[in-house]
């Protein structure tokens, strides 16, 4: 996909984590309707357990941030999130890559979360921490702001209108109606919230997320930290044996990062070679 041209949201291509995560929530919401409506199941442990409450969460049931993600109410609400995810996530994917896509859309779907926890307390327009949330529209809503920031003016054909328009004005009617829905004493308010926070975390994750990913961002710094505890643990342990073969009356030397100099090395410059080996 070239930017600046135009797209006409035919089928775009059906894989990668697009597909993964289409087929997971459809293959939940469609074991969730057998069970209840064939065989009678009593699921409402499901939604205790996965759905975003918010006072769970804050007694510990922290997988509640994404697992509430693959929950549907209602036919509508999985066809309309796994259809906009299909069209907007298929784009990003393939641009993007694997990894940095799913990356945004988890970062999105757990952002969104903890904007809708921490609104929930504020009790704003009679909300409640105890009511529950579902569906991936945290993460979608944050693929589309991704979306309408990389691809701004690109024009977009959108079914049933016969005309085409800007991916920035399509964001901008998104946040129209998610600010609206949480006026509207119809919707679940607490819920909407989920969708501006995920509008809001697709912003920070475009602008702000290393280009190289937060998962190869955390595993160097991981690696340097760890490094760093080595080699400090190298260090230590040199001065320690200096101590020890001092109250023998023998002397050894080591350099600042712990390696071992040989006697016949110390007067050596640094052009010199040493032994032993810095990380």
């Amino acid at each position: 996909m070239k930017r600046g041209g135009t797209i006409s949201f035919s089928f775009p291509p059906f894989a990668g984590w697009v597909r993964r995560i289409i087929i997971t929530c459809t293959a939940i919401f469609f074991a969730e309707l057998i069970l209840r409506r064939v065989f009678s199941v009593d699921l409402r442990w499901v939604d205790e357990w996965f759905a975003l409450i918010p006072v769970f969460v804050m007694k510990g049931e922290f997988w509640q941030l994404v697992t509430y993600s693959v929950l549907h109410a209602g036919w509508s609400h999985l066809f309309f999130n796994m259809l906009t995810l299909w069209f907007i996530g298929a784009y990003l994917e393939r641009d993007w890559g694997s990894r940095r896509f799913i990356e945004c859309y988890l970062f999105c779907v757990v952002g969104a979360a903890l904007v809708t926890v921490a609104v929930s307390y504020t009790h704003f327009l009679g909300m409640s921490p105890n009511t529950a949330t579902v569906g991936a529209s945290g993460g979608i809503f944050g693929l589309l702001m991704a979306f309408g920031i990389l691809y701004a003016n690109q024009e977009m054909y959108l079914f049933p209108l016969p005309f085409s328009i800007k991916a920035k004005y399509v964001v901008g009617i998104w946040i129209v109606i998610a600010i609206y829905a949480i006026f509207d004493p119809t919707q679940n308010g607490v819920a909407n919230f989920a969708h501006l926070g995920g509008l809001l975390f697709g912003f920070l994750f475009v602008k702000f997320a290393p280009r190289r990913g937060l998962t190869h961002t955390a595993s160097e710094q991981y690696f340097g930290v760890r490094n760093s505890y080595y080699r400090w643990k190298r260090r230590r342990a040199a001065k320690k044996f200096e101590v020890y073969m001092r109250k023998h009356d023998r002397k050894v030397t080591f350099d600042e990062h712990g390696n071992y100099i040989p006697p016949d090395e110390e007067d050596k410059t640094n052009g010199g070679g040493k032994s032993g080996w810095v990380n």
